[in-house]
């Protein structure tokens, strides 16, 4: 086999537009994130996520009794067939979150009689249905992990404060909700990463959109999609001390290893989620008596960016998960529940980019996804192999 193969050009389809999209527009150079027209900053500031949800999938912010009516039907889709919780009970303990999320979301179909229906509306319902669905689901796995009790829904709550509630048996005081609420938000959508894109190409073979959000879930689950700021903890934790900060960067750059939490495919500036996230992540440190987290990360961001830019003569800027990472360890949220909790907020956008690709709602019309690749194989020469019998090998 021929050693020298030329690069592939767009590896990884770097840079390389695939699809036309209303739904979000990401501005790496400005630092600017935009949910069909909103900046993440208003939305964040303004917007709870069940009305993020509602502008995600139909396009536009709600009126008042729109907003009702979408929180009822919400609340209406929490509580999840018994025999899903039955199910996970017979899952070993020790297995990954998100693979019982992946292999669990498609039991919510058994309360979806819409399934594989072509009617936009039918889709819209499943995607409410998924929503609610993969909080419940997420807070119940880590209920019956820890052999506790499953907590049903409290639907005099709100999306945030009810999963808080479902996981912890305790309704979360005001702030904390709101900090959790910001993040959904935040996290409720980012164009074309890794995920929606399998999601999209999952629809694009008019799969339901129970498949779409499942496959969409396992690339979440991979390292080096969903799984970011469970290492930015992991590393705060070995770092322990602001002490110890300038031994870690050295050690870190002069092995040409990753400061994680700096560093973003596409933003050219701090990212604006990581802009949000860091003073909530210092008032929640104070809150539950665990400043260190905060402290740390907010030293190991100015000094690692320093450090950088000395050595590698270029800026590198902090992302989204730097300081989720710190926030919602505050919480009192396991580790291995932070990719879970990006589910539990991208499920939004999966859903409504799910729809925009079936119905072509930014297209002409629906086309399946079957990019071209270039062969670079050359086991025999110039031609074709000579297939030998077994004999002759």
């Amino acid at each position: 086999m021929d050693e020298c193969i030329s690069p592939v050009m767009d590896t990884g389809l770097r840079g390389v537009d695939v699809a036309s999209s209303k739904i979000c527009d990401v501005q790496g150079k400005e630092g600017k994130l935009i949910y069909r027209g909103f900046l993440i900053e208003d939305l964040a500031r303004n917007a709870s996520f069940e009305e993020v949800c509602f502008l995600l999938l139909y396009e536009r912010l709600p009126k008042k009794q729109e907003l009702e009516n979408f929180n009822q039907s919400l609340k209406q889709k929490r509580k999840v067939p018994e025999n899903i919780f039955s199910f996970l009970k017979a899952l070993p303990s020790d297995m990954n979150p998100m693979d019982v999320l992946q292999i669990t979301i498609p039991l919510l179909m058994q309360t979806d009689q819409t399934v594989g229906k072509p009617e936009i509306e039918t889709v819209l319902f499943s995607a409410e249905n998924l929503i609610a669905g993969i909080a419940t689901i997420t807070a119940a796995w880590d209920r019956i992990r820890n052999k506790k009790k499953v907590v049903l829904p409290d639907n005099d709550l709100s999306h945030a404060a009810n999963f808080l509630y479902m996981l912890n048996n305790e309704k979360p005081n005001d702030e904390t909700t709101r900090f959790f609420d910001i993040s959904l938000v935040l996290h409720a959508e980012h164009s074309f990463n890794a995920s929606t894109f399998t999601a999209r190409q999952v629809a694009s073979t008019r799969a339901h959109i129970y498949a779409a959000i499942s496959a969409a879930i396992g690339s979440l689950s991979g390292a080096l999609h969903g799984g970011a700021n469970v290492r930015v903890m992991k590393m705060l934790k070995e770092i322990g001390s602001v002490e110890k900060i300038d031994a870690y960067i050295n050690d870190i750059l002069n092995s040409k290893g990753l400061i994680m939490g700096l560093g973003h495919a596409v933003y050219q500036t701090d990212d604006p989620r990581a802009i949000i996230l860091a003073p909530m992540s210092k008032k929640m440190g104070q809150i539950s008596d665990q400043p260190l987290w905060y402290e740390l990360s907010r030293e190991l961001e100015k000094k690692g960016k320093a450090a950088f830019k000395a050595k590698k003569q270029r800026e590198i800027f902090s992302n989204v998960d730097f300081y989720s990472a710190s926030l919602f360890y505050a919480m009192g949220i396991a580790t291995d529940l932070f990719s879970p909790l990006f589910a539990i907020s991208r499920v939004s956008g999966w859903a409504a980019h799910v729809i925009e690709e079936q119905f072509a709602m930014a297209a002409p019309k629906p086309s399946l996804y079957r990019p071209g690749a270039e062969y670079v194989g050359d086991y025999c020469g110039p031609d074709e192999c000579v297939f030998t019998d077994m004999d002759d090998r």
